[in-house]
């Protein structure tokens, strides 16, 4: 509309202008992706255990079991009725953070209602099993499908990343391991060193690469040469750079999260693209989506990066109070799972959680991070990925050319269109447009993830 409004000088002249740009900007792009061709990550070896790496390390994998005991749960209720409460500003919502008085909702329910010990034993209903690797306890589930006739397994590894778990997940589960008209997965479910039942690493440096590197070798003890990867958040980038490292191995990437590279293209998509999309490669879904740029982009993000810097920085201090109080964990993680759902929360004083989790979902993944007093660990994820320019990484400048397919959810923090995507992953096999949903689509959407990775495994499957 605001192009139809200019006058026909300025049409042409805007028009002329995107044509130049647009075709020095495919020379630029097709130069990068040349360029790119040519490179894959090292593997490369690492060790984060505590002291000297030793000449052997234990490759067994042995069967774990999620426990807890009175005094565990004794200790926790303890702290509980401890709290001290701050009553909210008037009509506040979840503008300044997690509502006290939702949260006192909230912790009245875990402190007289949630059952621990119960939930343990919903956890157990799948197997779990840990590894050494590189020095650490690698914690992971493998679901087997059931079979039938002729039914082919492929193997699928999930990724979660922060502030989710493994338990993420166990929607999803019995809905890809059931039989898809011949195929059905065989599900691997890591927990990222430093996250839940996995070590924390002891030494500095444990980014996404390290992790990539340790969950391709996990691949590989348990027998697959070939397997299918999907990830979100975290779990994106480190799947990511597992098909970077490994091309040969991933038949196939499935993200429901993507970052493109910041370029000229980019740039030039966001100047051209509110007026003229089609020259950029944007459908009105897009333009929907992205614009007005600054505000989606830009100003909502500084709202809700706050703890991204934070933990990139100084991760103990900040999750020094969260590892004492569970009260506060709580706070600091479901606050994620009400406005990286919808935007819109932070105006309820509920943040809207209810409306797509139960407390019994949500408060099982803040136990799996008290419990095993992990936060801190895990927010030092942040500060390993962020200690130098990520731009510059190995990983930033190396192409992607596995099959790729893209879950675009609505209420994703930020929107990636195909156009942006495809200058890092060059061969999308699909790209769907998600109907509803945001950050945490596994626990909030999981039929409609699940068909997604199911559609894009089947179009592999026929490449």
């Amino acid at each position: 509309d605001t192009f139809f409004g200019l006058d026909v000088a300025q049409q042409q002249l805007l028009i002329g202008c995107a044509v130049a740009a647009a075709a020095a900007g495919g020379i630029l792009t097709y130069a990068m992706q040349r360029s790119s061709k040519m490179r894959t990550i090292p593997v490369g070896e690492g060790w984060w255990g505590a002291g000297e790496k030793p000449l052997l390390e234990d490759q067994k994998i042995y069967p774990f079991t999620v426990e807890t005991s009175d005094e565990e749960i004794e200790d926790l209720h303890e702290r509980i009725d401890k709290t001290r409460f701050t009553d909210p500003l008037e009509d506040s919502g979840f503008q300044y953070g997690f509502n006290s008085t939702y949260l006192k909702k909230v912790v009245s329910y875990w402190r007289n209602m949630f059952d621990w010990k119960k939930q343990v034993a919903m956890l157990n209903k799948y197997p779990h099993f840990k590894t050494k690797i590189e020095g650490l306890d690698v914690h992971f589930i493998h679901v087997r499908p059931l079979q039938s006739g002729d039914q082919k397994a492929l193997p699928l590894m999930l990724v979660h990343g922060w502030p989710g778990s493994f338990y993420e997940f166990y929607k999803i589960l019995p809905l890809l391991t059931q039989n898809h008209g011949g195929f059905a997965f065989e599900v691997v479910i890591p927990s990222i060193p430093g996250y839940g039942f996995s070590e924390a690493p002891h030494k500095k440096g444990f980014n996404s690469l390290a992790a990539a590197r340790i969950f391709l070798t996990l691949m590989e003890r348990l027998g697959f040469s070939q397997f299918y990867l999907q990830g979100g958040d975290w779990g994106s980038l480190i799947t990511t750079n597992m098909a970077q490292m490994r091309p040969d191995c991933v038949k196939g990437l499935h993200l429901n999260m993507c970052m493109s590279n910041r370029g000229f293209k980019v740039l030039l998509s966001i100047i051209i693209g509110p007026y003229l999309p089609f020259l950029v490669g944007f459908s009105q879904e897009d333009v929907r989506r992205l614009f007005p740029f600054f505000q989606k982009n830009v100003w909502e993000m500084l709202k809700e990066s706050g703890y991204l810097h934070i933990q990139a920085t100084k991760p103990d201090t900040a999750g020094r109070g969260l590892n004492d109080s569970p009260v506060a964990l709580a706070a600091y993680i479901l606050e994620k799972f009400s406005t990286w759902t919808h935007m819109k929360n932070r105006d309820l004083e509920d943040g809207g959680l209810e409306r797509k989790f139960s407390l019994d979902d949500l408060l099982t993944n803040v136990m799996i991070y008290w419990t095993t007093g992990s936060i801190i660990s895990s927010m030092r994820f942040y500060k390993e990925n962020f200690s130098s320019n990520p731009n510059n990484r190995i990983d930033a400048k190396t192409g992607i050319f596995v099959p790729t397919g893209l879950a675009a959810f609505p209420q994703e923090l930020l929107h990636c269109p195909k156009s942006w995507a495809q200058i890092r992953y060059q061969n999308i096999v699909s790209y769907t447009f998600m109907p509803r949903g945001g950050h945490f689509p596994a626990l909030e959407e999981p039929r409609l993830l699940a068909n997604d990775v199911i559609q894009f495994a089947k179009a592999v499957e026929n490449l």
